[in-house]
């Protein structure tokens, strides 16, 4: 949902820019495309020395009444606060005729269609039927692509093009404000589902996403509008969903995932708030 509120925002306030500018955001060069590569691959290798590290699996610990309806409120109003935002900078576009079409976006066929499939299959292998199979499976759903979305947009959030006047700044953060808060509370939702373990296979595949990101980025990072971009963004978005099903296995096959047919270590579940 917010990868396409974020490329009909950011398209909506685009001009017909050059070719280097193709898409929604300018491509890395330079030495610029180098730091990203480093910067992404030390994260990559940061995340899979926690997942090597740390006790795991750890449980999220499950929010009362009160909170679970707090969570859902928040993710609402962050939907509500990014409309907004997204309408403001909208219509100051339209002031300084930037509107123009919505580009091609090739890769959300992909994301709707794994949403759909991590929807349904989530429903059909939980342990436990009912309304905690259907609240797993929606938040998962929508967690999935959050998992690409709020790594990504920190990488792009400040190329986005063009460049709105009179400050440029200031409606970057009017649209990826809100938009951060939509993500943050959307993964938040992965709380109300008793399902959810944190696991070596989900920091392992998070990492190799992290890893396919910064391929992604010595080629530029750019908009997947080329055969290179498309695949990349196409397997990393595929990672990023993997990571949301490793949180649902159940514990054997989780390690399973990981090292193949070994046997899993028995540790216990650590819950955190």
């Amino acid at each position: 949902m917010t990868s396409y509120l974020r490329q009909a925002g950011i398209a909506a306030v685009q001009q017909h820019a050059a070719a280097s500018h193709d898409g929604t955001w300018v491509s890395y060069g330079g030495t610029a495309r180098i730091a990203l590569a480093i910067i992404l691959l030390a994260a990559a290798g940061g995340v899979a020395y926690a997942g090597i590290r740390l006790p795991l699996p750890i449980r999220l610990a499950q929010p009362g009444r009160k909170v679970w309806i707090i969570q859902v409120v928040a993710w609402l109003l962050a939907i509500v606060a990014l409309l907004v935002c997204l309408a403001a900078e909208v219509e100051h576009a339209r002031q300084e005729h930037l509107l123009r079409a919505v580009p091609a976006n090739p890769i959300a066929p992909v994301t709707f269609i794994c949403a759909g499939a991590l929807f349904f299959i989530i429903i059909v292998t939980s342990p436990q039927g009912g309304w905690v199979a259907l609240v797993s499976a929606v938040a998962g759903a929508l967690a999935a692509p959050m998992i690409f979305e709020l790594p990504f947009d920190l990488i792009v959030m400040a190329r986005t093009y063009p460049p709105i006047p009179p400050d440029p700044a200031l409606y970057r953060v009017l649209f990826f404000a809100p938009l951060f808060l939509v993500e943050l509370t959307t993964l938040s939702l992965l709380r109300l589902s008793p399902l959810v373990r944190l696991s070596r296979a989900a920091f392992v595949l998070f990492a190799l996403m992290l890893a396919v990101f910064a391929v992604w980025g010595l080629a530029g990072f750019g908009y997947p509008s080329a055969p290179v971009p498309i695949a990349l963004n196409v397997v990393s978005k595929l990672l990023a969903f993997a990571v949301a099903f490793s949180l649902f296995l159940p514990a054997r096959s989780r390690d399973q995932a990981v090292a193949g047919t070994a046997e899993p270590l028995d540790v216990p579940s650590v819950p955190v708030g």
